[in-house]
């Protein structure tokens, strides 16, 4: 794994945590020495309060093995993943957490259960996944949806992703995000149907349907992140050079998109899942657990933006 490369914009993230209150969060199953020790470590720092909900015994006995101090720690003994998948989706809809944090179970696991039609999580939203980065070579964070979750998303799906990217930014402190809505080529034309979805999406921001940010669409990607690109090819976007959030056409792309930027541009990247009745902190086992901080701080604050509106 690639060293972290500490470029200070997660350090601004976790600044904006300071003063406020750490969040009751249920973990699911964390059975393995990386995921008990980002819970723990994201508790020692006040981000949340965790409940850890698995297999008491294998919880400690991992614990144990890695030197990990549970000081205290309630834990919620269930016998296998499913149970705990099961239980920490119950303690969200009992009110007893705020936040839905991955251990070591698969994420299909913890997925299903957050969908499920009885006693899952879904909200009037399609629930999507953001990488949440800081890439060296960026000046700022960016966000890039849906690289992880909706496969090959409608149009409709996309106003989803978008919106639930939006708020996300909102909630971490980002006035009016930009989104580039990305394609292949900058012009919209019909044997590129990613190019008329960004074309509507653009329309659908100007009357209402998509709220709170700046779109621009299609872009390809060196004008998305290069105002100079975009100059060259006369592109005048507000847009170009300066987004938060980029919006790929599907999944593949979102997901070689972040998964190329972490490992040929050192970039961290957290994972979140949204539009769920709560945030969930998906982490892989791969990430750093600079990166596993980083989810917990992004979602604390999506947390106490939640709580700040009815």
């Amino acid at each position: 794994m690639h060293a972290a490369t500490g470029t200070g914009k997660y350090e601004r993230l976790l600044a904006r945590c300071e003063g406020l209150a750490p969040v009751p969060t249920a973990v699911a199953h964390p059975c393995e020495a990386t995921a008990l020790e980002g819970a723990v470590e994201a508790a020692q720092k006040g981000l949340i309060a965790p409940l850890l909900v698995g297999p008491a015994a294998k919880i400690a006995e991992t614990a144990a093995s890695s030197g990990i101090d549970l000081s205290n720690l309630p834990i919620v003994d269930v016998p296998h993943s499913h149970a705990s998948a099961t239980k920490a989706v119950e303690l969200i809809r009992e009110g007893k957490a705020e936040i839905l944090m991955k251990g070591s179970l698969h994420t299909d696991e913890l997925m299903s259960a957050i969908v499920s039609r009885e006693g899952g999580l879904r909200t009037g939203r399609r629930i999507s996944h953001v990488f949440i980065m800081d890439v060296p070579t960026y000046h700022k964070v960016l966000i890039v949806t849906d690289g992880a979750i909706n496969i090959a998303p409608t149009l409709e799906d996309k106003v989803d992703i978008c919106q639930n990217a939006i708020d996300l930014a909102v909630s971490l402190g980002v006035e009016k995000p930009k989104v580039a809505i990305l394609a292949a080529v900058e012009t919209v034309t019909s044997k590129m149907p990613a190019t008329i979805d960004a074309a509507a999406l653009c329309k659908m921001a100007e009357r209402g349907q998509i709220t709170g940010a700046l779109l621009d669409g299609p872009l390809a990607f060196d004008n998305a992140i290069s105002t100079q690109a975009a100059e060259t090819k006369g592109i005048k976007s507000a847009v170009a050079g300066d987004p938060d959030i980029l919006l790929a056409p599907d999944l593949e792309a979102g997901n070689i998109l972040a998964k190329q930027l972490s490992f040929l541009a050192n970039a961290d990247s957290a994972g979140m899942v949204l539009g769920a009745r709560v945030p969930v902190i998906l982490t892989s086992r791969a990430d750093s657990v600079r990166s596993r901080i980083a989810s917990c701080a992004v979602a604390k604050l999506v947390a106490h933006a939640r709580r700040a509106k009815p």
